[in-house]
């Protein structure tokens, strides 16, 4: 009924900033996990209050809505297992979507030098397979760019690809 009073007075009242900011949130989480950070920087893009935002991100981490560390190690473990990075890239990931950098450290503490020497290994080997019967130098220089891309350190690499290519069937004398 377009005469009903109560339904006019209704649409006149301004909605209740928490409430806004809170189904933001709320909507962002059901997409995806988020950094508190995310959050933050979404509620400014939104037009939210500052002190608004810090409340409800502050309530929605009481509640474990909002859970830096978990999130931190979520991203490691996916970008690791899925992209084999190491973890100087993986540092770089978390501070780019806003993980502070002591729970970085903390989670990236978790990842051993064999752990990241292993996946590295892992990675080398998958390569080598689709450059069958490129010469050994060309073979090299591949591998060391693709770790060198994941983020692993030189001394790991070369140490990784000399193994491998020593190995490497077609580079055994006969």
């Amino acid at each position: 009924m377009p005469d009903d009073p109560g339904r006019a007075a209704a649409q006149d009242v301004e909605p209740d900033a928490h409430e806004v900011a809170r189904a933001i949130v709320l909507r962002q989480l059901t997409m995806a996990p988020r950094s508190r950070q995310q959050l933050a920087d979404k509620l400014r893009q939104k037009g939210c209050d500052e002190q608004v935002a810090h409340e409800v991100l502050d309530r929605m981490e009481e509640v474990g809505l909002v859970d830096d560390e978990a999130y931190a190690q979520l991203v490691v473990r996916s970008q690791q297992s899925g992209r084999g990075l190491a973890r100087r890239a993986l540092r770089q990931e978390l501070r780019r979507k806003g993980v502070d950098d002591d729970v970085a450290g903390a989670t990236l503490e978790q990842i051993g030098d064999e752990e990241e020497k292993e996946r590295a290994r892992e990675l080398v080997a998958k390569k080598l397979r689709s450059m069958h019967g490129l010469d050994a130098a060309v073979q090299t220089r591949r591998l060391a760019g693709m770790l060198a891309r994941k983020g692993y350190s030189s001394s790991v690499s070369w140490q990784v690809i000399r193994e491998a290519i020593t190995d490497a069937p077609e580079h055994q004398p006969d």
